[in-house]
């Protein structure tokens, strides 16, 4: 009875301060996750304030949160979702993924934390929390295409977290780390995740299908929830997180096809635990240990928060989406959250990490969790900011290159050519990987292979050391070569798809776009290559060398890119005043759609300049009589003004001090997305625009 009663006592403590700092933070309009945490700190040991929760006991209880916020997670991730996500998001994640976790390992060495730590620390910083921007977009009532490439982002960062906490559970046995050990481990765990999965697919969706099939909720409920925990206590038995088994049970239990009627009744059992979850992650903040660590604390939220808001928007504009969009995207998910908290607990339960790095990881999500709001509300005048100031030929290459990506996507494409880019990726995944592998092995195993090689040749240490990483250089160089042939043959490719070059003897008319074209994708694959490598090898190699190489390659093909916009700046040019010309000749022709059809032709004569879309400025357009700067259209809307026609006069790439006029025709170019955005702004009357504020023009 005594033990009934502790365990009332503490959840109703819980629940009760939850539920009050909340409806507080609520009214205040800061995120309820930060309530949780505040709930946490007032009946945590480390505040004088008397009330004091059994830390044991909700610790316990918090460990159901984790478990259902996992098999929710699981149950928003399924393979058809993650075909739509398509291969977009999932470039984007493994980017800003492998830079953070770069950047956080990178931090907690310098901090001069142990290896295993410093990749507690990476790991930690690396992932956003879907739960937090889940939360922040419904408060903020972000809708439309921002929402569906944030969560495209946060599905694959999901998977890949998963992957990473089921590795970091495994090596945190403080063994000495080999190569040998590190491949039994990731074969252990691959098996596993196979094995479970296989067999979970012969019988967890038809079990569910089945129970979905009597129409009764609570057997629905105590169905899943049962299937959840049985994975769950699976996977802990064999040595991994609970987290990865209730993640595997979501999965499969979403391959029923029945995955929302799961999902809306899961929600307040789940919501239920994951508060409780939350609030004894706050009961373990001791402001005394934060203020000993204030440095750390501010130096890991500055890299959460200006390191995804610059990974995302950079990788999610090379990936096609405008730059609109990638700056929403990466400021909404400028911060850490839930799955932060689960690898520090596992980093804390196996004495891989220190105790002060759990707060600190707590500390970093509520500053960036109170952030996040006011990131979000401040992505629009950021946008617009960035637009302005770029120089002009990096203006009109941002505003063209989303048209090429949308223009390569939408183009069919042959069987032929589907089966060749399909084999240069493999080889060219193989080659990356086989790389690494020599480069992590040479690092783990080179000790031994010198004391050997001494030893059998007499020769000195330095002599020993100097064959086998020259030996290792032999080695790596074949996939060396061979990631630059294949990367070199797979941007000429892509971009002869999406400009192809002209028949013999005839003149090259879409050269200039092909050119900055390839070497974008240049970039995006040196990038896309040595990110990652980088983030896995840093543990065992180090990386100032290979940081050294990707800067200096990065550094030559930027200068390549930057001489290409220079060129295609003339090209854009040129093809405006090919548009002028052609809407000039159509004037007056009155048919409906005229317009539209001359400047379909002049996209033929001059290639790569997008959609261009001409719009006429009424009598009621909201535009008139402002400057192009104080619209900050191409800012807003991704779409560029390549020329305006004022009866007879002509403005050529028309620069941010001209003034619209009524009658003026301007020729849009850009993604279909942006150029009816831009239609929007400039066509709609100050009386559409009064009653759709978050749509019209300031």
């Amino acid at each position: 009875m005594h033990g009934t009663s502790a365990f009332l006592t503490n959840l109703a403590m819980v629940l009760g301060v939850a539920g009050l700092t909340t409806l507080v933070l609520q009214r205040l309009r800061l995120p309820v996750v930060f309530g949780y945490l505040m709930a946490g700190l007032i009946i945590g040991p480390h505040v004088p304030v008397p009330l004091v929760a059994d830390p044991t006991m909700v610790r316990t209880l918090s460990e159901l949160g984790v478990i259902l916020l996992m098999f929710s997670l699981g149950l928003d991730f399924n393979l058809r979702r993650l075909v739509r996500v398509g291969p977009a998001s999932a470039l984007v994640a493994l980017l800003e993924i492998s830079f953070m976790f770069w950047l956080g390992f990178t931090a907690g060495r310098l901090l001069g934390w142990p290896a295993l730590e410093s990749l507690y620390a990476g790991a930690m910083i690396a992932v956003s929390s879907t739960t937090i921007i889940l939360k922040a977009f419904g408060e903020q009532r972000v809708r439309g295409s921002l929402t569906d490439v944030a969560f495209g982002i946060l599905i694959v960062e999901d998977l890949i977290v998963i992957v990473l906490l089921a590795v970091l559970t495994a090596v945190s046995t403080g063994a000495e780390l080999s190569a040998a050990r590190l491949a039994v481990t990731v074969g252990r765990l691959a098996a596993f995740a196979l094995g479970l999965l296989a067999l979970g697919m012969l019988v967890v969706p038809r079990l569910v299908r089945v129970a979905v099939r009597l129409g009764r909720p609570e057997t629905i409920l105590v169905t899943s929830v049962g299937l959840c925990f049985a994975s769950a206590l699976l996977a802990q038995a064999v040595g991994y997180s609970v987290a990865l088994g209730a993640f595997i049970a979501g999965a499969l239990v979403a391959e029923s096809g029945e995955d929302r009627v799961v999902a809306h009744l899961i929600e307040p059992v789940r919501d239920m635990f994951a508060a409780i979850f939350f609030v004894a992650v706050g009961m373990l903040i001791d402001p005394a240990l934060l203020a000993r660590h204030a440095g750390a604390v501010l130096l890991f939220t500055v890299l959460v928060v200006a390191g995804k808001v610059g990974a995302v928007s950079v990788s999610a504009f090379l990936t096609g989406h405008g730059t609109h969009t990638s700056v929403q995207a990466a400021m909404s998910m400028g911060q850490i959250g839930e799955f932060s908290f689960i690898l520090a607990g596992v980093g804390l339960a196996t004495g891989a990490t220190r105790e002060f790095l759990y707060p600190l990881a707590v500390a970093v999500s509520a500053i960036t969790t109170l952030l996040t709001p006011w990131l979000i509300r401040a992505a629009d005048p950021l946008a617009s900011a960035v637009d302005r100031h770029l120089p002009r030929p990096l203006q009109t290459f941002v505003a063209l290159y989303g048209s090429w990506i949308e223009q390569l996507r939408s183009r069919p494409s042959l069987p032929t050519e589907r089966v060749r880019a399909r084999r240069a990726i493999r080889v060219l995944l193989v080659d990356v990987l086989l790389l690494a592998m020599v480069g992590i092995g040479t690092a783990l195993e080179g000790g031994p292979l010198e004391r050997w090689l001494a030893g059998v040749t007499g020769m000195p240490t330095p002599a020993a050391r100097a064959s086998v990483l020259a030996a290792a250089a032999l080695i790596v160089t074949p996939f060396a070569v061979g990631i630059l042939r294949t990367s070199r043959y797979l941007c000429q490719s892509l971009a002869a798809l999406a400009f192809p070059p002209p028949e013999p003897g005839r003149l090259d008319l879409a050269a200039a776009p092909r050119r900055v074209l390839i070497a974008t994708l240049q970039v995006a694959l040196v990038l896309l290559i040595g990110t990652p490598l980088l983030a896995l090898t840093q543990p065992f190699v180090p990386s100032p060398a290979g940081l050294a190489l990707l800067a200096t390659l990065l550094v030559l093909l930027g200068y390549a890119f930057w001489r290409s916009a220079a060129n295609l700046q003339g090209h854009a040019r040129a093809g405006a005043e090919v548009i002028v010309a052609t809407l000039a000749k159509h004037a007056r022709d009155a048919r409906p759609g005229a317009d539209v059809e001359a400047l379909e032709r002049a996209y033929q004569l001059l290639p790569g300049l997008g959609a261009p879309f001409p719009v006429r400025l009424e009598r009621h357009s909201p535009a008139i009589g402002r400057r192009l700067a104080e619209l900050e259209l191409r800012g807003r809307s991704g779409a560029t003004v390549l020329a305006i026609l004022r009866g007879k006069d002509v403005v050529l790439l028309p620069d941010g001090h001209e003034i619209l006029r009524e009658g003026d025709v301007l020729a849009l170019a850009g993604t279909h997305e942006a150029v009816e955005a831009a239609k929007v702004l400039l066509e709609m009357t100050a009386r559409q625009r009064r009653h759709a504020p978050g749509v019209g023009v300031p």
